[in-house]
């Protein structure tokens, strides 16, 4: 099985890690209060943790913990009526209107909370307050959807914490003649730093023996590994993000004791 090898020890430019923040200021969280109850009784089996220990871990209320070790499944959340607000309900529906009509007006001539509250008065006689006016449509707003930011977070790892690992088909000339051929790549998140190895076929065993080469690059075994495609070391494809992987695959997982594979 032929291959040529290059490496490549020079940073490259460092992956960015996108996710959405709200007008509040609040990202969305990893993870369900499921999670979070098996978390829980893990700990209370494995270590044996106290309820306070258990509560200090999780930075969650003692309440909770006790609900996690007599439950797998977190009590139904209590369903809140909503309370009445005297003096915006009357006029919900009329701001609720000017606020969806602008998301097709310029950015100049959409309505400002004090906008809003100025025609109130002026156009339907209104006797409310401006930081009244204010406080609803911040919350209308959120709710709506139509505030929302998109922000870029760079991402920051440990010497050896973690390795992405690509291989894809990409075209290169050899003998005068356009072959296809697939490169496997590995590079490790800290520096930067690649290796890359060229095979005239896609099959599991370049998958594999790209690790091992790698790994003998570097001189190490990273922490884990982040997978862009794990197609080649994939035997079926169950339901969601499951996954039955290849037994040489498994090995070879084995063999260097990763301790965590996380697929793309």
């Amino acid at each position: 099985m032929g291959r040529c090898v290059v490496t490549n020890v020079g940073p490259t430019q460092e992956s960015d890690l996108h996710v959405s923040v709200y007008a509040d200021g609040e990202v969305s969280q990893v993870g369900s209060r499921v999670e979070l109850f098996e978390e829980i009784r893990r700990d209370r089996r494995s270590e044996g943790l106290s309820i306070r220990e258990l509560a200090e871990r999780h930075k969650v209320h003692r309440r909770a913990v006790r609900q996690a070790l007599a439950s797998a499944l977190p009590p139904p959340r209590k369903e809140y009526v909503a309370r009445p607000r005297p003096a915006t309900d009357p006029w919900s529906g009329v701001i609720d209107a000017w606020l969806i009509a602008d998301k097709d007006a310029p950015r100049k001539q959409r309505h400002t909370a004090r906008r809003v509250w100025q025609r109130l008065v002026a156009e339907h006689g209104a006797t409310l307050s401006e930081v009244t006016v204010s406080r609803y449509v911040a919350r209308r707003r959120v709710e709506l959807d139509l505030v929302h930011t998109e922000v870029f977070i760079p991402q920051t790892h440990e010497p050896g914490a973690e390795a992405e690992v690509d291989f894809g088909e990409f075209y290169m000339t050899i003998a005068g003649q356009l072959v296809k051929v697939w490169m496997f790549v590995m590079r490790l998140s800290h520096s930067g730093r690649a290796f890359h190895v060229a095979y005239g076929t896609q099959a599991q065993e370049a998958f594999l023996e790209g690790h091992v080469l790698a790994f003998q690059h570097f001189g190490g075994v990273p922490g884990r590994i982040r997978y862009d495609n794990l197609k080649p070391a994939v035997t079926r494809i169950l339901k969601g993000r499951n996954r039955d992987e290849a037994e040489r695959f498994i090995a070879l997982r084995s063999h260097y004791l990763l301790t965590e594979l996380i697929a793309a």
